[in-house]
């Protein structure tokens, strides 16, 4: 066994001595479930196609909706011409199907398929790769695991998967940001995105942009604001936000060619038809690779009941934060009469807006707009989350083990890192079964992070801002948002045992080092 480290998390091709013994694939057990197939699709945004990845099921139904009652038996096939492996994300399965290469599984070769049974956990989740830079590309999609409470209420339900979108390679943007030379340290630099389209009507799709800017304001690049434009790819994006203790924050790496709702933008959005003073269950679930969120309910009132998939006390509200892998549940009201509601979301620290619209059956539904009237701030987090009750909280009970985890990095170089242990390397956090265990989080960076860890949930107990620490016992949740400069505590008890990957799930800040690994102890 060896330390994570960036040179070697996450390559397809891994030593058997560090992985569990797993069934040959397509061995077959006695079973029945849901089929996935993961094939190539081709999407059409902004008038311009491109080739992307899709988690589908016969019948053609992107992800899974189980029931109440249901096991998570999944039968998933490899379609693609490039190894792949799926995290479900939100669940906690046996180690050896959590879908982390060099931790729990093989990727899976092309032409060939792989069985999964575990029991799920309830909630809004999703699966997305976790090998290369195939995220990206759009391979994710929605897992739902409704309750018995969610079959017996009278409501509609809609989900909505958010994304960023590039037509460029992501290898391309990475090296745009000067990702260490260009080498995908800590990722699978073999396992490739969907292929681009053979003759992209953009010339220029996929060319290095301009260098990183972090010092700038956005005012100093004239597109930041307006992705898509003709002779324009993403682009590495210039520094945002407000001073941060005598330092502007970098909110975002990249300024995306899009950003979607199911699969489109608000040139041509998602129409989800509604009854007339109906009640609406969203599920909302941020899959972007690199992008934060506030998700905008217009004139709806909304009450947020769950977030991670975990539920809380109903926080009423019209506009709530969802960083990158979180999800949140919120219940909506329907006004009385005919119409037709948008459900935006607006891009952290800018002005770029995607979204879907609720509309009655003889709702109008108008032309919307792009981009929002003035630009986002930043997502915080303490307001937002200091306010969170869950239903289910931890038991009270001192921690038996506290780990102090520092987040480092900067834009120039483009280079990240976590690191448990005195020296800065960035070592295994041991535990032990049974556990309480308390990480610590700092942030030494001018970005946020939106830190998950693998195969368990967690509380959020404690923020840390100027010093001033604010004690809560705030929500389950398995990913948090840790801001720039700032210290966020979480607990969880340590009752999975395995190798568990635990990392920033900004896609860039995992390729470059932000990467780490729980591991039990035998």
């Amino acid at each position: 066994m060896y330390p994570l480290n960036r040179r070697q998390l996450l390559r397809s091709t891994v030593a058997a001595a560090a992985l569990p013994v797993l069934p040959a694939f397509g061995s077959a057990p006695a079973m029945s479930g849901t089929k996935l197939r993961i094939d190539y699709r081709e999407i059409v945004v902004r008038g311009r196609s491109k080739k992307v990845f899709g988690i589908t099921q016969p019948n053609g139904k992107h992800g899974i909706v189980l029931g109440s009652r249901d096991r998570f038996r999944v039968e998933l096939t490899n379609a693609v011409d490039d190894s792949l492996l799926i995290h479900w994300h939100g669940q906690e399965p046996p180690a050896s199907q959590d879908g982390v290469p060099e931790l729990s599984q093989y990727p899976l070769p092309p032409r060939t398929l792989q069985f999964y049974d575990f029991e799920p956990r309830p909630g809004t989740h999703w699966m997305h790769s976790h090998l290369g830079f195939q995220e990206q590309d759009l391979m994710s999609a929605p897992l739902i695991v409704r309750t018995a409470d969610d079959e017996r209420a009278d409501m509609q339900e809609v989900v909505i998967l958010l994304h960023d979108f590039t037509f460029a390679q992501p290898e391309t943007l990475l090296a745009d940001l000067g990702g260490l030379g260009g080498e995908s340290h800590g990722y699978n630099h073999h396992a490739h995105a969907a292929p681009a389209p053979a003759a992209p009507s953009n010339p220029h799709a996929g060319m290095p942009g301009m260098a990183p800017a972090p010092t700038s304001s956005p005012a100093s690049n004239p597109h930041a604001n307006m992705p898509g434009m003709p002779g324009m790819g993403a682009t590495p994006a210039p520094a945002a936000g407000g001073d941060m203790a005598g330092m502007a924050m970098d909110l975002n790496d990249i300024n995306f060619d899009a950003y979607l709702a199911n699969d489109r933008t608000l040139d041509d959005p998602e129409t989800v038809r509604v009854e007339r003073d109906g009640r609406v269950r969203l599920r909302i679930i941020n899959a972007a690779a690199a992008t934060n969120f506030f998700i905008d309910l217009g004139a709806l009132d909304g009450r947020a009941v769950a977030v991670d998939g975990n539920p809380i006390r109903p926080m009423p509200g019209r506009r709530f934060p969802l960083a990158i892998a979180q999800r949140i549940d919120i219940l909506l009201d329907l006004p009385r009469g005919e119409g037709a509601w948008p459900v935006l979301a607006q891009r952290e620290g800018e002005m770029e807006l995607t979204g879907i619209v609720l509309a009655t059956a003889r709702g109008t539904v108008a032309r919307l707009s792009g981009t929002a009237n003035t630009a986002a701030g930043p997502l915080s987090g303490h307001d937002f989350e200091s306010k969170l009750v869950p239903l289910s909280p931890l038991a009270v009970r001192r921690p038996d083990r506290s780990v102090q985890v520092k987040l480092t990095g900067t834009m120039s170089p483009y280079a990240w890192n976590m690191s448990a242990h005195a020296s800065g390397e960035n070592l295994p956090v041991e535990v032990r079964c049974g556990e309480r265990v308390q990480i610590v989080m700092r942030n030494e960076t001018k970005m946020p992070h939106p830190m998950h860890l693998h195969g368990h949930h967690f509380q959020v107990t404690a923020f840390e801002k100027h010093g001033q620490k604010t004690e809560i016992r705030g929500a389950i949740r398995d990913t948090v948002l840790v801001p720039p400069a700032e210290t966020v505590t979480i607990e969880f008890d340590a009752v999975n045992p395995g190798r568990w990957a635990f990392h920033c799930h900004t896609l860039y800040h995992q390729a470059t080092g932000m990467m780490s690994e729980v591991r039990y102890a035998v």
